[in-house]
């Protein structure tokens, strides 16, 4: 049997969190990173000590042999092989010219201890400072030497310093150093370990509360330490990433409640009327509920129609197609299609404008808000286009009653009908006014619903004017419409309706 790619996915991952958590991680990383600072101060404090305890040695050794240098050449009946001098820490020899011991300062050494080859009067020689691959193993003596003129001819006169204090306390040093760093950095871990858990915990609590919370659980909210840090700061984003969460999963809810409810409607007459006239055998029933059963189908197409729509709207988002569109255009034909239809009076006085935009979904927005006002106008509707700074607005009155203040920016939300004594029949699904203030958001427009200065209803559009070429196309846009177009739209038309 195959395994749960999901279950076999967060399995892995929980092994993978419970090896390389963020807590054991960051102890990991805080250890490495002093273990490395710890070597490298430690090392530099080998240097620096053994250079310190040399350069004390090298600077006795090079003043004790000043100092015999000195005697020597003050008295030249000095007894060289009995008078020479040294103390515990310096061994004083003196070399003949071949290399040979002529005297030293302790009987115990009687090699000589400067091998490097004869030095000519005044010529000096001082052992080098060590390389860092040998920090605690150096020679064994620390030599400084000069060359001198005696009668008898050239010698050398070499003072040597034992190092082996030296090499003692660096070694010593190392091995504290060995010995006491794995000790700080257990201790430097367990700290950070248990600083590290403590500052965890919060988040640990964010997550197990989120993961408790369900689709049926979304009001739950996480608590907020106060903190004042980053973890105050994820809790507060948590929960408003819940609020947000809650909102989205009513308005889905709210949605498909309220599409379930418009559909019910069309789909029970259909279903109705076919089984009557199914169990017609005259087809007088069929004949009859024609055009019932055409009507309803009709605005089961508009209603899926919108309801597909709006869900791209909160998918992806429409795609526009944004080309130059004549704006008046597009509203006089909007206008003709609703005298057609409509009983009421239609009339229109419009402007040259032209737009940036969708033409089809402009259509869509002025055929939408012109049949909302046909359905709620008494007698007439009245469209007027014109353009104030950098926008064209189209008012689009009608003289049915008007919107209360408070519910003018309820109209455009989704599936709200404000009059609840319409019929669905005859009172649209109230996804119309959703739909276009989306579609003019998506141009940079505006609607709102208002009043005229008679109490009458308006609505109130704006696009932005065309920001494209904007001098030759406005225009020849002019010049094209001065005639019969032009005065149809200059002046009112008064139309009784068919």
């Amino acid at each position: 049997m195959n395994a749960d790619p999901a279950r076999t996915l967060h399995g892995s991952i929980g092994r993978g969190r419970g090896k390389w958590g963020v807590r054991r991680q960051a102890t990991a990383a805080a250890v490495a990173a002093l273990a490395l600072v710890l070597t490298i101060a430690g090392v530099v404090l080998l240097v620096l000590l053994r250079s310190s305890l040399l350069d004390n040695a090298r600077e006795l050794a090079i003043q004790h042999l000043d100092s015999v240098v000195e005697q020597i050449s003050e008295d030249d009946s000095v007894d060289i092989a009995g008078d020479i001098t040294g103390t515990d820490t310096q061994i004083t020899q003196i070399l003949r010219a071949d290399g040979t011991l002529e005297a030293t300062s302790d009987d115990a050494f009687t090699e000589p201890l400067y091998d490097e080859g004869a030095l000519s009067p005044g010529e000096t020689y001082v052992s080098a400072q060590p390389g860092l691959l040998s920090i605690t193993d150096f020679d064994d003596y620390l030599t400084a030497a000069t060359g001198i003129g005696l009668p008898e001819g050239n010698a050398t006169v070499v003072v040597a310093v034992p190092t082996s204090i030296q090499r003692d306390a660096v070694t010593t040093v190392a091995w504290f150093l060995l010995g006491g760093v794995p000790v700080l950095l257990a201790l430097a871990g367990a700290m950070i370990w248990i600083l590290v858990g403590r500052s965890l915990r919060p988040v640990e609590r964010i997550r197990a509360t989120v993961a408790g919370i369900t689709r049926q659980h979304l009001n739950e909210r996480v608590e907020v330490p106060a903190t004042r840090d980053e973890i105050e700061h994820l809790a507060a984003t948590m929960n408003e990433m819940l609020g947000r969460l809650e909102s989205a999963d009513q308005a889905q809810r709210r949605f498909v409640t309220n599409a379930s409810h418009e559909l019910r409607s069309p789909l029970a007459t259909l279903t109705t009327g076919l089984e009557i006239a199914a169990a017609d055998t005259t087809g007088h029933t069929w004949r009859e509920t024609t055009g019932i059963l055409q009507t309803q189908t009709r605005r089961m197409s508009y209603l899926v129609e919108d309801l597909l729509t709006l869900a791209k709207l909160d998918d992806a988002g429409l795609r526009f197609t944004m080309v130059d569109v004549d704006l008046d255009d597009v509203l006089h034909e909007e206008i003709i299609r609703l005298k057609s239809i409509s009983t009421r009076t239609v009339s229109g006085r419009l402007v040259p404008v032209r737009v940036t935009g969708d033409a089809n979904r402009l259509a869509q927005v002025f055929r939408n808000v012109l049949i909302n006002a046909d359905r709620h106008a008494a007698t007439r509707v009245d469209i007027n286009l014109t353009t104030d700074g950098g926008a064209a607005v189209i008012m689009i009155d009608n003289d049915g009653d008007t919107i209360p203040a408070d519910l003018r920016e309820k109209v455009f939300d989704r599936f709200v009908r404000l009059d609840a004594s319409r019929t669905r029949e005859s009172g649209g699904s109230g996804l119309g006014l959703a739909i276009s203030r989306e579609i003019l958001r998506a141009h940079a427009g505006t609607i709102n619903a208002t009043e005229t200065p008679e109490g009458h209803t308006r609505f109130r559009l704006t696009v932005p004017l065309q920001t494209t070429h904007p001098d030759m196309p406005q225009q020849q846009t002019a010049q094209n419409r001065e005639g019969q177009d032009l005065a149809d739209r200059d002046h009112p038309v008064q139309e009784t309706g068919l």
